[in-house]
């Protein structure tokens, strides 16, 4: 729990430091080590708030609450799950501008974008409450006489959530209210650098009556803690969002002992633009996609496979308007992108520029760090077109997750496709053309899990499946009612009411 924290537009001089700490069986704790570090504005490097620092042994204390608390909570009823996290949402519609500053101030996203993020928590909030009266199973004929057929969810036990930093509310929604609608409890780990918008989410669950030790949270760095809670006997499955390399440890250390892991992980996604198309419109999208959330989204668009014949109308228009968006901090309103989140991701994303242009790539805009004035306080990266890329180059294949696109040029449809899915991952692919049969082709062939048509590769909606395909994941999807597969199991019931020992597939009247 924290103080509250307030901010005039674009000005956070006068907002007090606040202490974040754990929630472990319904009470506000610090870590069992003492120690705690610091959670930085990416924008300027100001402190907003000290961080408790967590311990294996208060992982150990939060799985040990959600055990106690499992058996209790998956008999409580379902309906009424969904009123407390009806509830939730509605505190959430509130504080909805409070919240979505302090997420700019957090890890950087431009409040607009912020709030689009806290809206779609309040989005799967509700959409989750409803499945407290769903949650539907089937009802099937039997094959003998005189017996009942059916099955129901299961909730799967204690689940452990890591979440990522750049969708600090609704990602942890994502994974928190599927699986408690369903009677699961949960150990929350958010990524160490966005605490604040963690202990804010699980602050609103308090408030709207989700009992002690259904949701416990322990902040700190990945590292020891995670791998505990990963490993820890306790947990029967494991949540994670993050990078293709991190789940694959995820996947190594959790595999011993058999627990469940669903995974969402890394993307390499494209905007296809064809001959065809309507330019003007896909620079809409492609300027969204690439450079929304800085760069920073597992759909963002690092890719645009353009045909020749618009490829370098295109380019031009894109440079133009990038050249346009403007750096800046969050909470200012000239604001168009907004810092990396750290340090460290600023400079892996810088570190791609001499690579790019060692491999023949050539910078058409940005390209650099700003190195003077006020942003050089943050972490910030310029909007970056590069151009002349082949499919193979480091660029066209990594996942950079920072405001940087590459431009590819194709002569087909058949090239462009094969292009699309020429990396190993697999999450996000868009087209843009006006020739319907195009478009139902790209439909068919990309090796993605989401396919746009004339939008964007960002902006999937919360009441469909969202994974994708290959490297992005290990085939479970987020949202819709595919979440509910991923946070239950399914048990088949036979009721037989004959009276008598009837065995199926051999007491069968064949004729």
């Amino acid at each position: 729990m924290s103080v509250g924290l307030r901010a005039p537009r674009g000005d956070t001089s006068d907002v007090a430091i606040t202490h974040l700490r754990n929630y472990i069986d319904g009470k506000w704790v610090d870590g069992s080590s003492g120690e705690s570090f610091e959670n930085l504005d990416p924008a300027n490097g100001e402190i907003i708030a000290t961080v408790t620092k967590s311990t294996t042994a208060d992982v150990d204390a939060a799985v040990d609450a959600a055990r106690r608390a499992l058996d209790a909570w998956r008999k409580f009823p379902a309906p009424k799950r969904g009123e407390i996290l009806y509830r939730a949402a509605e505190i959430m519609l509130r504080r909805k501008e409070e919240l979505a500053r302090e997420m700019t101030r957090e890890m950087g996203k431009v409040v607009a974008e912020a709030r689009g993020d806290v809206q779609e928590g309040i989005d799967m909030t509700y959409y989750m409450a409803g499945e407290g009266r769903r949650q539907f199973g089937d009802v099937v004929p039997a094959e003998l006489p005189n017996k009942w057929a059916m099955s129901v969810r299961h909730p799967i036990g204690v689940i452990a959530a890591i979440t990522p930093w750049n969708f600090p509310f609704a990602i942890p929604t994502w994974k928190i209210m599927p699986a408690v609608i369903l009677g699961n409890t949960v150990v929350f780990k958010p990524a160490s650098y966005t605490p604040m918008l963690a202990v804010r989410l699980v602050e609103i669950l308090e408030e709207a009556g989700l009992p002690k030790g259904v949701l416990n949270l322990v902040l700190g760095g990945g590292g020891d803690i995670g791998d505990h809670l990963v490993q820890h006997p306790g947990v029967d499955m494991v949540s994670f969002t993050g990078s293709t390399e991190t789940g694959a440890h995820i996947n190594q250390i959790a595999a011993p002992s058999l627990k469940r892991v669903s995974f969402e992980l890394g993307g390499k996604n494209a905007i296809l633009v064809m001959d065809d198309a309507d330019v003007d419109l896909s620079l809409e999208g492609i300027v969204w996609s690439a450079f929304g959330t800085t760069g920073q989204r597992c759909t963002a668009a690092s890719r645009v496979i353009a045909h020749r014949g618009v490829a370098d109308q295109l380019t031009d228009k894109l440079v133009e308007r990038v050249r346009k968006l403007r750096l800046g901090h969050g909470l200012e309103p000239t604001t168009d992108v907004g810092p990396v989140v750290s340090k460290a991701q600023v400079e892996k994303v810088a570190s791609f520029m001499p690579i790019a242009e060692k491999e023949g790539a050539v910078i058409a805009i940005g390209g650099k760090r700003p190195s003077t004035g006020a942003l050089a306080k943050g972490f910030f990266h310029e909007p970056t077109v590069l151009v002349d890329v082949k499919p193979n180059m480091r660029v066209a294949q990594e996942e950079i997750f920072g405001p940087v696109t590459a431009i590819i040029e194709v002569g087909s449809l058949d090239e462009a496709i094969g292009v699309l899915n020429s990396v190993k991952y697999g999450l996000s692919s868009s087209i843009y053309t006006r020739d319907v049969n195009k478009a139902f082709r790209f439909m068919r062939d990309a090796e993605t899990g989401i396919v746009y048509v004339n939008a964007g590769t960002i902006g999937a909606e919360i009441q469909l499946p969202f994974g994708g395909m290959k490297a992005t994941g290990n085939g479970h999807r987020e949202a819709g009612r595919a979440g509910l597969d991923t946070f239950s199991e399914w048990k088949s019931i036979y009721v037989d009411f004959s009276g008598k020992l009837q065995r199926a597939q051999i007491d069968t009247n064949n004729g």
